[in-house]
């Protein structure tokens, strides 16, 4: 399965600034609706918390199927 990078240049990212980052959704409302109502993956665990701490090698995977990786740059 082909995974997509996100790079970045801090510690962490949450998983809102992550998802905004995949340029998949039209603005920060409609994530946080999709993250309350549907849910991410994070590391095979289901996470409705926008503010969630992502760290390198964590994997993210959305119920449409895409899946992101992160990593540090």
């Amino acid at each position: 399965m082909h995974k997509n990078e996100i790079i970045i240049k801090d510690s962490y990212i949450t998983l809102g600034q992550l998802l905004k980052l995949t340029n998949l959704f039209d603005s920060g409302g409609f994530i946080k609706m999709y993250i309350n109502n549907e849910g991410v993956f994070v590391n095979d665990q289901l996470e409705h918390r926008r503010g969630r701490k992502l760290y390198e090698n964590d994997v993210i995977k959305l119920k449409s199927g895409e899946t992101f990786i992160v990593k540090s740059g």
